[in-house]
């Protein structure tokens, strides 16, 4: 799976999680939950669809890797191999 893949897989869960917003304006090195205002419980959400659509396990220590939309795509592709 490419960078790529994984940044539209990513964008199109965090569209259903918070479906008022641009997710295509996000800024890569800011804090997802910032940016979109959402609250800890929508964070679980992404990152378990995250998880059921990618079958990528993120345990909760790793939390804050995922905080961001860069940092979320580096996670995942270097999980994805």
């Amino acid at each position: 799976m490419t960078a790529e893949e994984i940044t539209a897989t990513v964008l199109e869960v965090l569209g259903q999680i918070a479906p008022e917003a641009d997710v295509t304006q996000l800024r890569p090195d800011v804090a997802i939950r910032d940016q979109l205002d959402i609250d800890s419980m929508d964070f679980l959400n992404f990152v378990i669809a995250l998880h059921e659509r990618l079958h990528i396990d993120i345990p909760e220590t790793d939390y804050q890797k995922v905080a961001t939309l860069s940092g979320c795509v580096a996670y995942l592709a270097a999980r994805a191999l």
